[in-house]
């Protein structure tokens, strides 16, 4: 098993030093998903939520999320994000909104985390925007499914 290396020789949580690592491009996309009835999907698709723009104001608090996400996770390093863009799904198939963000900076360390957080917190505020129509929107699959970048090189994994 890999040393994990948010922990020093003592076994005790610290931040990783990446002051000596090369600086280079690195990428992350994170997906997650939101399941709804169909009728609260209906009412997003057609942009009748009483809160407003259902999806513009996910999209605009995912890419909030992932320029905050040194301030949420302790060991996190904050970076010089470069690009945030958020990709939503509307999937009438399965009453959901598929969420895809991508997350790019030039740095010591990857954007993973900010990946992650991006789509949970896009996920989160369709939550928020809806949950007065449908309590019970679900949201699943949180996962990262490509990273590029630094000494591990790329990662895929759908």
């Amino acid at each position: 098993m890999s040393k994990l290396n948010h922990f020093n020789d003592q076994g005790q949580a610290h931040m990783v030093d990446v002051s000596n690592k090369e600086t280079t491009s690195r990428v992350a996309v994170a997906k997650a998903r939101i399941l709804m009835n169909s009728n609260t999907l209906e009412i997003i698709k057609n942009g009748d939520a009483k809160k407003g723009d259902v999806l513009g104001i996910a999209r605009t608090a995912g890419i909030m999320a992932a320029k905050k996400t040194a301030d949420l996770i302790p060991l996190c390093h904050p970076l010089p994000i470069t690009n945030v863009n958020i990709d939503l799904r509307i999937e009438p198939s399965n009453n959901s909104v598929e969420i895809e963000a991508t997350v790019k900076t030039n740095g010591q360390t990857g954007v993973e985390m900010e990946a992650l957080t991006a789509a949970n917190i896009t996920a989160l505020t369709i939550y928020d925007m809806v949950k007065a129509i449908d309590k019970t929107m679900k949201i699943t699959d949180l996962r990262v499914t490509f990273k590029d970048g630094g000494k591990t090189g790329q990662f895929v994994c759908e």
